[in-house]
C-alpha cells in the first residue's frame, strides 16, 4: 500500500505494535483520527488509507479509546461510511441542519509583563562570543523556562551571533540515529542516554538531564543536532517513554516544534550545554586552585632583627681561669 503524506510511517508502526510487550494501538488510533479530522477534505487515497488503518485498529483497542474516537468522528462531516458502520454511527440526513453554537467570548488578553533582560539575554543579542559563564546562564534559563518560553528561546537562537557547535560527522550521526531508534523501541532509557552523551560529547549528568526532561524540548534539540528525520523522532517519542508517548497533545506539540526547529538553534544550544560543563568544572576547582599558594602558606614566626655592633663597643666575656 502506498503511504500517503498525511500518515507517514504508520505501516511501520503497525508492524511494531504487534510486538510482544509493545502496545501502541490506542495511541496510533487517536493520532490517526486527530490527523484526519484536521483537514476538511481528503483525496481518495487518503480516505482509503484511513479506512484500512482504522478498520484494523478499532477492534483491537480498549473501550475508552474507541469511545473517544467515536465522539470525534461523530461530529466530523467527512467520516467515511465504512468507519461509521464500524463504530455504529448513523449517517446524518443531507437535509438536516445542525444549529451553530454561539461563539464563546474570549477573555481579554492579559497585558504582557515586561521583564528586564538578564545578562545572558543581553549577551545573546550582542556580538560577543559565548563564555562558560554565559553558557551556564543560557542553560539554566532554558531548563527553568516554560514550554512557550523555551520555544521563544530556540527561535531567538537562530538569529543570535553566538558561535554554534560544529556539526556531528554524517557517519557518526547516522550510526547514532540507528542506535537511538533501537534503544527507544526497547524503552532502554539507560543506553539511550549513554548514546546521546557519546554522540554529542556531553557528560553523563547533562545527557541524563536532556533525556529525562519532562517537557521534551531538550531532547528535540539533541536529536535535531544529529539531524534525525522527523518520522524517526516521532517514533522515538512514542516508544521511549510510554507515559509520554500516550499523550497525543505532547507528541503533536513536540512534532511541530521539531519541524520548525532550525539546525543552528540546536547547535547553539549544544554549545551552551558543553560550555556550562566547563563553568561547573571551574567553580568546582576554583576554591582549591585560585590563589592557592597564598592561602596555604604557613604564617612564620617573626624573627628578631640582628643589629651589628660597632667596633670597640662590645663586652668581652672572659672564660677560663
Amino acid at each position: 500500500m502506498t503511504t500517503s503524506p498525511l500518515f507517514p510511517g504508520f505501516d511501520g508502526l503497525m508492524t511494531l505494535s504487534r510486538r510482544e510487550g509493545v502496545d501502541i494501538r490506542p495511541t496510533l488510533l487517536r493520532v490517526l483520527t486527530d490527523l484526519y479530522v484536521q483537514a476538511t477534505r481528503h483525496s481518495y487515497d487518503e480516505e482509503r488509507q484511513f479506512v484500512e488503518l482504522t478498520s484494523r485498529l478499532i477492534d483491537e483497542v480498549d473501550d475508552a479509546t474507541r469511545a473517544a474516537v467515536r465522539a470525534r468522528l461523530a461530529i466530523y462531516p467527512g467520516t467515511p461510511a465504512e468507519v461509521m458502520k464500524k463504530l455504529g454511527l448513523k449517517p446524518s440526513h443531507p437535509d438536516q441542519v445542525v444549529p451553530a453554537a454561539s461563539e464563546i467570548p474570549s477573555p481579554p488578553p492579559a497585558p504582557p509583563q515586561v521583564k528586564p533582560l538578564s545578562e545572558a539575554q543581553l549577551r545573546m543579542q550582542s556580538s560577543l562570543s559565548m563564555r562558560p559563564r554565559d553558557a551556564a546562564e543560557i542553560n539554566d534559563m532554558f531548563f527553568a523556562a516554560a514550554a512557550g518560553e523555551r520555544a521563544l528561546i530556540l527561535h531567538n537562537l537562530a538569529d543570535t551571533p553566538l558561535k554554534a557547535s560544529a556539526r556531528i560527522p554524517a557517519a557518526r550521526a547516522a550510526r547514532a540515529i540507528q542506535i537511538l531508534e533501537m534503544a527507544a523501541f526497547a524503552a532502554d532509557v539507560e543506553n539511550f542516554t549513554l548514546e546521546i552523551g557519546e554522540a554529542l560529547i556531553l557528560p553523563s549528568r547533562v545527557a541524563a538531564q536532556v533525556v529525562n526532561d519532562p517537557g521534551g524540548e531538550p531532547l528535540a534539540c539533541a536529536l535535531k543536532a544529529l539531524d534525525m528525520p522527523g518520522a524517526v523522532f516521532q517514533r522515538v517519542l512514542l516508544f521511549l517513554n510510554p507515559e509520554f508517548g500516550s499523550s497525543v497533545h505532547q507528541v503533536y506539540r513536540l512534532s511541530r516544534l521539531y519541524d520548525r526547529l532550525s539546525e543552528r538553534s540546536a547547535l547553539v544550544m549544544l554549545a551552551a550545554w558543553r560550555g556550562s560543563t566547563m563553568a561547573v568544572a571551574r567553580a568546582k576547582y576554583q576554591s582549591a586552585l585560585y590563589d592557592d599558594e597564598r592561602h596555604r602558606a604557613r604564617a612564620a614566626a617573626p624573627q628578631p632583627r640582628v643589629v651589628p655592633q660597632q667596633p670597640g663597643t662590645g663586652v668581652i666575656t672572659r672564660t677560663g681561669s
